[in-house]
């Protein structure tokens, strides 16, 4: 262990180092290992192309030819896009240093020597943002060191490339070097379908889901819907790609991708860079998608090339011409949408929820006709959707026009690059001065405010308006004030906008007043989408070795006494075996008690907070402490309540807690698109190791729902939404139906029986809609218990 301590602070005081002195090409890559299997995968398509005997969509392509068995997946052809439950093989997988750490304990939990395809370790989401860059990462490497360790450790044990803090977020150091055309890959992370950019269908998930493809257990998934998006024309002046994603969420709604595949196709789709295609891919997860998707591009070719993966886009261009790359001409989708990019305008959506979308021409009369307060207290661009050399240059070109009129800006305005290769090489370029000059101040290569990592001082508890080009804007989300009003909006608008100060300003008509008194107007920005003189790797000690050999007797690095991991005991069955083996026994839950009845949105920021609590992640009895603090009791309207009648009222985990030490199962109601946000696996490992045992909603985001399953909760939906209001906290909610289900029976009609207070009892009709691979996870008390199973099983 010394000499692996040794390693790791070498190469944190290499990273605290970083000079323009240091900057050096990229290296050659390990083409092998990023390139889609492309000639297995044409041979599966063709077997696709013979069962379903129809034109396919691109999505359809990539998806099906990923199958693990086509002619089991397909069934003999028929219905499969919502029917089909598809177990496939993903050729990748990528992991955030937040959900690593469980991802990491669970697969340290499945007996496994190494990763079964190439995964890799990100260490992004535990850098905290407060005075600039070299501050921040300083102080993160000290706090959390014992994490980074632990990670580090994990990938030299079971052979995992480990990119360091400091080096970049995850998405984008995907697509710099992992994604490709027609890639299968997973990510514990919900934008992970930023690499759609480059034309992979790349899926958020859970850490238990990136386990089966780490442990080559067919990875399941219900064979997503499509929802067609034709781009018309070509993006000019003050839009940009973020514009397109904002209008396409403000159409579909939170819920409206939920179950589909969202595919972009037309003349827009090959006029924009692979960074702005990822941009609008990355958003995809704000509509619930299962993923976004382009066809293979010039833009991506590129791309490619410009990011050293020359042989990846030269077999790219092979797979293309053999039709792998693109939808069928006659393809056919589930909805289609068309958007023409040449009458688009800028748009800002918020606050606290990003389908509210409204158009830049009319956000000032918005902003008056609400009574909000006409300034911003902060203006933040970059982060996972929209750091890329492209949007850099675009705001820097802002940036130098009001330099040059004596401006500076009119409030914080912070800048978070995506990586080390975006950060060396705008500095390289001039491109980071330009926005410091202007008062920009450049945060470190991590995710930062978008995810909550912002150490703010000001507005604690007061209503204020920030504008930001994240994706996600939630309350309580960037700085922990439920009150701070997130707009999201393209870096462009963001960065114009800060120049003025106010919410109502609309830089594309209206005027500011430069240092010499006179008036002046931004002309629209522009960029180049890549740097002219290519990039440069800066760092390169953060460059992790391609595909490392394992070493097997590397000890992971958790210490016995530590408050942020913990190694993980599996969940026990909720039945024994002998109840299983008996027939007559009914394996149906008894008497769970409801905790709560949840009102509104409740997204996985509510049920599992980020923030403060992303040092716990790795610690599941400290992490459980913030279970369900930011939920709202619809029967009494307070965040955080657990009132059950003839008990003390208290806090959610409070509760929760006073309930699972008494061996008192529970339950929840909750509403719509219940666990939205997120892929966080954390927001269902919590209530179950607090001994929840089913959730019944109105309806559940798709990621949630099955990291739910994964870990042995139950979700149900209700078949009438009204009924929502028929189950109150203390209620006695016990089920039928179910034992029939665990039995093999998918068919089985599930019910749950509400015992009142009063003795009065009523019968509420629920869908399952659960797989036979989700109903054995179930029924052995979570997907790892199964794996496990099974790999002892083939060691005997």
């Amino acid at each position: 262990m010394l000499g692996q301590q040794q390693r790791t602070i070498a190469r944190h005081s290499a990273t605290l180092r970083r000079s323009l002195a240091t900057h050096a090409p990229a290296p050659a890559k390990n083409y092998p290992s990023i390139t889609p299997p492309y000639p297995h995968l044409l041979k599966q398509l063709a077997q696709v192309r013979q069962i379903l005997n129809r034109p396919l969509s691109l999505a359809e392509k990539i998806v099906y030819s990923h199958l693990d068995n086509v002619e089991e997946g397909l069934a003999g052809g028929g219905k499969i896009r919502g029917e089909n439950y598809l177990k496939l093989r993903p050729d990748r997988v990528a992991m955030q240093d937040a959900s690593a750490q469980m991802a990491l304990l669970q697969f340290s939990t499945c007996d496994r020597p190494t990763t079964a395809v190439p995964t890799s370790i990100h260490c992004d989401h535990l850098i905290s943002a407060f005075s600039g860059a070299e501050a921040d990462l300083k102080r993160a490497i000290v706090s959390n060191k014992e994490v980074f360790d632990f990670l580090e450790s994990a990938a030299r044990k079971y052979g995992i490339e480990f990119w360091g803090p400091g080096s970049g977020i995850i998405h984008q150091i995907v697509l710099e070097n992992y994604s490709a055309p027609g890639l299968l890959m997973l990510g514990t992370d919900s934008h992970t379908p930023n690499a759609g950019g480059l034309g992979a269908i790349a899926i958020g998930v859970g850490g238990a889901d990136a386990v089966d493809a780490m442990t080559h257990t067919p990875w399941e998934l219900k064979a997503p819907k499509l929802i067609g998006v034709e781009l018309k024309g070509k993006l000019s002046g003050w839009v940009s790609p973020k514009d397109v994603v904002l209008e396409v969420v403000g159409r579909l709604t939170v819920r409206g991708g939920t179950g589909h595949i969202i595919e972009y196709f037309g003349e827009g789709a090959h006029s924009q860079s692979a960074t702005g295609l990822a941009t609008i891919c990355n958003m995809g997860a704000e509509m619930g998608a299962t993923t976004s998707v382009f066809p293979y591009s010039d833009a991506m070719r590129s791309y490619l090339h410009a990011t050293n993966r020359g042989p990846v886009a030269d077999a790219a261009d092979k797979a293309k011409a053999a039709g792998y790359l693109a939808a069928d001409p006659e393809a056919e989708y589930d909805q289609r949408i068309t958007i023409d990019l040449s009458t688009l305008e800028p748009r800002l959506n918020g606050p606290f929820t990003p389908d509210l979308s409204t158009p830049l021409s009319k956000f000032g009369q918005l902003v008056k006709d609400q009574g909000w307060k006409d300034a911003i207290s902060a203006g933040l661009i970059g982060s996972c959707t929209n750091s890329s050399y492209e949007d850099m240059s675009r705001v820097a070109s802002i940036a130098r026009q009001a330099k040059a009129k004596g401006l500076k800006a009119a409030t914080t305005f912070m800048i978070t690059p995506g990586s080390e290769l975006i950060n060396a090489t705008i500095e390289r370029d001039g491109l980071k001065s330009d926005l410091e000059a202007v008062g920009g101040v450049v945060l470190a290569n991590a995710c930062g405010p978008c995810i909550g990592q912002w150490d703010r001082k000001e507005y604690k508890g007061e209503e204020n308006a920030i504008l930001t080009s994240f994706n996600r804007n939630f309350k309580a989300r960037n700085d922990g004030n439920r009150q701070t009003m997130n707009f999201l909006a393209s870096p462009d608008i963001v960065t114009a906008m800060a120049f003025s100060g106010k919410l109502s300003f609309d830089p594309t008509k209206d005027e500011l007043i430069g240092a010499d008194g006179k008036p002046f107007r931004f002309d629209p920005p522009v960029g180049d989408e890549l740097p002219s003189t290519g990039f440069i790797a800066g760092n390169t000690s953060y460059l992790p070795t391609a595909l490392p050999t394992p070493v097997p007797e590397t000890q992971l690095a958790i210490s016995p006494t530590s408050t942020r991991l913990e190694l993980l005991a599996p969940f026990d069955p909720h039945f024994t075996a002998e109840e299983f083996a008996s027939p007559s026994t009914p394996l149906e839950f008894q008497d769970l008690k409801c905790l709560i009845r949840i009102r509104g949105k409740c997204t996985t920021d509510e049920i599992s907070a980020a923030g403060a609590w992303l040092k716990y992640k790795g610690h599941l009895s400290n992490l459980s402490e913030n279970t369900l603090i930011g939920a709202t009791n619809d029967e009494n309207g307070k965040v955080n309540s657990a009132a059950v009648p003839n008990e003390e009222e208290g806090t959610i985990p409070e509760v929760a807690k006073r309930w699972k030490a008494a061996k008192q199962p529970w339950m929840i109601v909750t509403d719509h698109n219940y666990g939205e946000g997120s892929a966080r696996e954390h927001a269902s490992l919590q209530p179950r190791f607090l001994n929840c045992k089913l959730i019944l909603a109105r309806s559940f985001a798709r990621i949630h729902r099955t990291n739910l399953t994964k870990q042995g909760v139950l979700p149900l939906t209700f078949i009438n939404d009204a009924d929502y209001s028929l189950i109150s906290a203390g209620d006695l909610v016990s089920t039928t139906g179910l034992n029939e289900l665990l039995r093999g029976d998918l068919s089985s009609e599930v019910k749950v029986i509400v015992k009142k207070p009063d003795g009065s009892i009523k019968e509420i009709k629920t869908e399952h809609a659960l797989s036979k691979d989700q109903v054995e996870w179930i029924s052995a008390g979570s997907a790892l218990n199964v794996i496990k199973a099974k790999a002892q099983a083939e060691q005997a």
